[in-house]
């Protein structure tokens, strides 16, 4: 992983909010918000991740893959774009997964609520049936051939992969493998969530597109 080599144009970084795309403190590349990590810092100076990037301060931002998190931590990156010295919790990727998570959760569950989603194997099936459906949403551990009977006809259909666990507890569920959510808000917030998770758990993030297996890959699927 490439970081800036000087301290000026790391500091550089901590930036003017303004606009759709922030540049990571890391790879120096610009990216759009959602699909980027923000962090700020306390008034005690220690390192705080701002996954709904709302807190006040100056933001530094990074891309949302777990190498570029390390190399930020491993060459005190947070500091230099500070301008000052910081501490970094040990337990910053935890922080981090634990509040993904629950964002994920959270927002199946919001979609739920307002209508916009359906879960099982038949109500997803008859949403994309009838072209209501703009994300399917796949529990890991899910079978390729149970996917491929769910999306005769949809190959194109966007597929956001999550833990089972987070798809049940979102329905209030025991167990939940297949999800749909209408295209909207709400379906691009879940595919971008799932993409930070999945980057900053298994691997980098793809930029989702038409028929993209979001997260699938990351996670080996």
């Amino acid at each position: 992983m490439t970081a800036p080599d000087g301290d000026d144009d790391v500091e550089s970084l901590w930036q003017s909010e303004r606009g759709p795309k922030r540049r990571c403190i890391v790879t120096r590349e610009q990216g759009s918000c959602e699909r980027m990590v923000r962090f700020v810092i306390s008034p005690d100076a220690v390192v705080v991740p701002d996954l709904s990037a709302t807190l006040p301060g100056r933001g530094i931002w990074l891309s949302a893959t777990r190498d570029v998190l390390e190399t930020a931590r491993g060459r005190n990156l947070f500091s230099r774009a500070a301008r000052g010295r910081v501490t970094v919790p040990a337990d910053l990727e935890s922080q981090i997964e634990a509040g993904l998570r629950e964002r994920i959760v959270q927002t199946i569950s919001l979609a739920r609520r307002a209508g916009q989603a359906v879960g099982g194997f038949v109500k997803c099936r008859e949403w994309i049936a009838s072209r209501k459906a703009g994300l399917v949403v796949q529990a890991r551990g899910g079978s390729e051939e149970e996917r491929a009977r769910l999306m005769s006809g949809a190959k194109d259909l966007p597929i956001a992969l999550v833990e089972a666990t987070a798809l049940a507890q979102a329905f209030g569920r025991e167990h939940a493998v297949w999800a749909v959510l209408g295209e909207g808000r709400l379906a691009a917030r879940l595919a971008a969530e799932s993409e930070r998770f999945w980057g900053l758990t298994g691997g980098s993030a793809p930029v989702p597109r038409q028929g993209s297996r979001t997260g699938l890959e990351q996670a080996g699927i």
